[in-house]
């Protein structure tokens, strides 16, 4: 498969006009992404700072009575977090890129002093996840029928249904880092991402009939990450 992700991508930027507000803040207005009361640990998105808008920038966390704000980070499209007590890690998820057809996003390995102030251990970027699937995925196409596989796995077997675009692109019909993201409704998260085709007509990937597949997901203390045996995610 090809990548759509073409080099590491930066980290975002707080704009100015944002970052002086926050310097001189009196107070932020704040929204609840998660809290785990058992803890005293949660996590929330800055929408304001005093009567200037956050521009869509601010994650602040909170341990009991100790407060630390990521200012540089995204907190628009609807993040989310989610902490495991077992472990000690706190995952945040924040967008990367967005629009339509496109959510690609960071992943955030949160951790906690002892004083209760958080750091943010490991930023997983997009494209280091994008090139270790390119090592795992492949394909075979026979007529309409698109056969994805995990190594020599056989993942699932699907059926084109576009028939207006001209058929499959000869080069580079299958790609991914389009749609790359995560799911932390479990202890640990599982990476997402969709495979889009790319037809002979038209410039943008087509999802139709392209199938959501997951992997559980690690960081190991080094901050390498794994990604474990990919599967078909279940439709909810």
């Amino acid at each position: 498969m090809a990548g759509v992700l073409e080099q590491p991508m930066q980290p975002d930027s707080v704009p100015a006009n944002v970052k002086k507000a926050m310097d001189n803040a009196v107070k932020f207005h704040s929204q609840e992404i998660m809290s785990d009361s058992t803890t005293g640990i949660a996590v929330f998105s800055i929408g304001e700072i005093d009567q200037t808008l956050s521009e869509g920038f601010g994650i602040m966390v909170t341990k009991g009575a100790v407060t630390t704000n990521f200012l540089n980070i995204h907190n628009s499209r609807e993040p989310q977090a989610r902490y495991n007590a077992k472990t000690g890690d706190l995952w945040l998820t924040a967008v990367a890129m967005a629009g339509t057809g496109v959510r690609v996003e960071w992943l955030y390995q949160i951790r906690f002093q002892d004083d209760g102030k958080a750091y943010i251990k490991t930023e997983v970027n997009p494209y280091d996840v994008q090139k270790k699937l390119l090592r795992r995925m492949g394909y075979t196409i026979d007529g309409e029928n698109v056969t994805l596989y995990d190594e020599d796995r056989v993942l699932t077997t699907v059926t084109n249904t576009v028939t207006d675009m001209g058929g499959f692109d000869e080069e580079k019909p299958l790609w991914i880092g389009e749609q790359l993201y995560y799911d932390l409704s479990g202890e640990e998260p599982r990476v997402v991402f969709v495979p889009g085709v790319k037809f002979t007509t038209g410039l943008a990937l087509t999802y139709d009939d392209m199938p959501d597949l997951s992997a559980p997901f690690t960081v190991d203390d080094k901050g390498d990450c794994k990604i474990d045996e990919i599967t078909v995610q279940e439709t909810k």
